[in-house]
């Protein structure tokens, strides 16, 4: 396995690796990459994303870089979870070729003044409580696909707003990118894994338990029948603030598309929280779906 930082020599070291690793096939052919962006501190759900990235491709790169555009003045930069020797360690053994690290200088050196915003998506749910969040993060994916030109690029469905706008993106800029999403994967006790869980207290930890209950709680009332989506924003927002140590940033009921808020439950809805367990932001959701086979309340 090769750590790179230069987003130049990665993209030569590619090109040659794309030959070497295709071109045992007839007709020969480049070898197919896989992306997976992180921000580091890797956690289970990183490696879900690497295992499947190896099973689909011949190579897989793995992207380490914490973003400084995607963060707002007042947010967690300075004190993001940072541990490349452990990464790497983990990265190696679930199957990476590459791992890309470059540095915040070499992303967006001096005179940077290129950003990509995609409208609409952006300024809601997470986008309105981190204003220029996702400006932030639709800059550097459109990067990352550039600089590695992938396949196929690998996301978890916790982020699910991040999901959207990366579709959106790709679709409206005609990339040449499969997205591959995979379910939220979660610790023991329903928590999505995430690396600021390790910013949490035990104490925190066990009130962070609420979030992935209450989801579970929402799927089955909807499951059930619970067609008013008012009704079962409220019933989300009490049982979450019942919970000493939350603070409810916000409560979204909406249609997994456009990330609009409905008013009744159709066939198909997301739901999605963020939540603050002391002073650490948290997020989550559940999208269901084929809900019209489900009985009416």
């Amino acid at each position: 396995m090769e750590i790179i930082g230069d987003p130049q020599k990665l993209r030569k070291r590619l090109d040659e690796l794309r030959v070497e690793r295709g071109s045992g096939f007839q007709p020969p052919r480049a070898a197919t990459v896989g992306l997976v962006p992180t921000m580091g501190y890797l956690h289970e759900g990183h490696l879900a994303l690497v295992r499947a990235a190896r099973q689909d491709n011949e190579l897989v790169v793995l992207s380490i870089f914490v973003n400084p555009v995607q963060f707002g003045p007042q947010e967690d930069y300075e004190e993001y979870p940072r541990d490349l020797k452990r990464d790497t360690n983990l990265a190696q053994e679930a199957g990476v070729d590459l791992i890309f690290a470059p540095k915040a200088a070499q992303m967006y050196p001096e005179g940077y003044r290129t950003f990509v915003e995609v409208e609409g998506l952006s300024d809601k749910l997470c986008g309105a409580s981190r204003p220029g969040h996702f400006r932030g993060v639709a800059t550097v994916v459109t990067k990352l696909f550039h600089i590695v030109g992938p396949d196929r690029a690998y996301f978890g469905q916790k982020d699910g707003q991040q999901v959207l706008v990366i579709k959106r993106l790709v679709q409206d800029l005609n990339m040449r990118v499969e997205i591959v999403v995979l379910p939220t994967v979660r610790e023991k006790d329903g928590l999505a894994v995430s690396s600021r869980n390790v910013y949490l207290g035990a104490e925190e930890r066990q009130a962070a338990r609420v979030i992935p209950d209450t989801l579970h709680w929402a799927e089955a009332q909807v499951r059930a029948g619970e067609r008013d989506a008012d009704r079962l924003r409220e019933a989300i927002r009490e049982r979450i603030a019942a919970e000493p140590l939350a603070r409810i940033d916000y409560v979204s009921v909406n249609d997994g598309h456009e990330l609009e808020e409905v008013d009744r439950i159709g066939d198909r809805v997301m739901v999605a929280v963020a939540v603050w367990i002391g002073k650490t932001r948290l997020i989550d959701n559940i999208v269901l779906e084929g809900l019209s086979r489900c009985g009416e309340s």
